[in-house]
């Protein structure tokens, strides 16, 4: 299969990296804003609460290859994005058990957006106990590949998911909010966002 590697991805995006042993992380895409190469979704006091890696643009250089776009190290939005965590999710029943795990990502300061979203990937894989190798693209082709997922990167998309609700912290004020990113569902399932993510292997199949 074949998908962005994305900066703590959607839900969805996980029930494809658990349907199969291999997978091959497009790299050499052309980086696009409002997408899930540098931001994800979660549930906070408020409702669904936008995470953004900020990046600097090549403004007036055309366009950049998402490898070679740089994070704006300019501010403090790691510690941001932590306490922002911290806020929606301490009192969820797992967030205590991985923060010890998760918070590395935050503290570790990375030059390239590509390499906080593959420490963002390696880390839940750990946390979910999912193990496959991958590889990277050496050119662009926009077809020829067998379980193309890479659409799943568009975070404007009108596609909807129709997922299982589980409990959420936040749920008694707004509901059910489903596919926010894999930390939602690890902090509030733990050791069974797994068997949820499998569960959920059907919404990828097309006719």
């Amino acid at each position: 299969m074949i998908l962005h590697p994305t900066f703590f991805a959607p839900i969805i995006q996980y029930v494809a990296l658990t349907s199969g042993k291999s997978v091959l992380f497009e790299m050499q895409d052309n980086f696009q804003k409002q997408t899930y190469r540098n931001r994800c979704y979660i549930y906070g006091a408020n409702g669904k609460q936008l995470l953004t890696v900020p990046v600097v643009h090549a403004h007036g250089k055309g366009r950049q290859k998402t490898r070679d776009v740089r994070i704006d190290n300019s501010f403090r939005w790691q510690i941001n994005m932590l306490r922002s965590l911290e806020a929606s999710y301490r009192s969820s029943p797992f967030f205590e058990f991985y923060e010890d795990d998760i918070r590395p990502v935050f503290e570790k300061k990375h030059d390239f957006l590509i390499d906080v979203n593959l420490a963002s990937i390696e880390v839940v894989n750990e946390c979910l106990g999912l193990d496959f190798d991958y590889s990277a693209t050496e050119k662009y082709q926009i077809d020829g590949y067998e379980n193309d997922f890479r659409y799943l990167v568009n975070a404007k998309s009108k596609q909807v998911f129709e997922m299982e609700p589980y409990t959420q912290v936040f749920d008694n004020k707004f509901g059910f909010l489903g596919d926010l990113s894999v930390l939602d569902l690890l902090f509030n399932e733990g050791t069974n966002a797994a068997n949820y993510l499998e569960e959920h292997q059907s919404l990828l199949e097309r006719d």
